[in-house]
């Protein structure tokens, strides 16, 4: 089957910075933000995810985060205010108009959903991908974690979690210092926020992936949430049809 089109544009978000965004396939949208150190094309295009949905009759919605991908990098920290992926997502759906939608993301991308929705955004179904329920209330861990990946470049042991991270950052082609930028944004969402997302909700997690802490807690404290777990961690997740698979079954449903 001969892939769906994509079509790249770009547009300017609330505070000037311009960012790109990705779109495939028609009818009603649903909004997909990737992971940190990733972009569009690595997360929800190479592995078939987004033709997946899109061949649902979906229209399938894709941003490069700012500091990732094809939008802007810029190293002002003035640029990385707290929830600024929040404001940027916000600001998108502005930017298309969109009112009948539905929103997800994976890790870095499923914390901006929640974000999103703690702070307005309506989207009638949720998928949280690569997240646990510590990763959403407690983000600072994440954070540090990364902190000391970013501002320790090539003194990690191989083979090392801060090792493997720092590899898949060269496979994209990351800016370190305007990731670092992007660690500044991240707000924790309070458990009674996780409790009252009650959206239809599917937690889409990698068996061996707790690296945002326990997929199983986040759908338990989820009012209209189901668990659907696929094979792999939180770096080969990605790369398993299955996730793509369970994402379009859940949105067509």
């Amino acid at each position: 089957m001969a892939k769906l089109p994509i079509e790249t544009h770009h547009f300017a978000s609330f505070d000037g910075t311009r960012l790109a965004w990705h779109e495939m396939g028609q009818g009603r949208p649903v909004l997909l933000l990737h992971g940190y150190f990733s972009d569009a094309n690595t997360n929800w295009i190479r592995y078939g995810h987004a033709e997946a949905i899109a061949g649902k009759g979906r229209r399938v919605i894709m941003p490069d985060l700012r500091a990732h991908g094809e939008s802007d990098k810029p190293h002002d920290a003035a640029a990385y205010p707290p929830d600024a992926l929040a404001k940027d997502g916000h600001a998108l759906i502005a930017h298309l108009g969109l009112s009948d939608y539905d929103l997800g993301g994976y890790s870095l991308g499923a914390r901006t959903t929640a974000r999103m929705l703690a702070t307005g955004a309506t989207p009638q179904r949720i998928v949280f991908s690569g997240m646990g329920l510590e990763g959403l209330t407690n983000s600072e861990r994440r954070q540090s974690h990364f902190r000391h990946i970013l501002t320790n470049l090539g003194s990690h042991e191989r083979g090392s979690p801060a090792w493997m991270a720092e590899a898949f950052l060269k496979t994209t082609g990351g800016d370190p210092v305007a990731l670092l930028g992007v660690l500044d944004t991240f707000v924790s969402t309070p458990l009674s926020a996780v409790e009252g997302f009650d959206q239809p909700t599917l937690v889409v997690n990698g068996r061996e992936d707790d690296d945002n802490g326990s997929a199983a807690a986040l759908a338990g404290a989820l009012p209209n949430a189901r668990l659907v777990e696929v094979p792999g961690n939180h770096m080969s997740s990605v790369t398993k049809a299955e996730l793509g698979q369970a994402i379009a079954d859940f949105l067509a449903g």
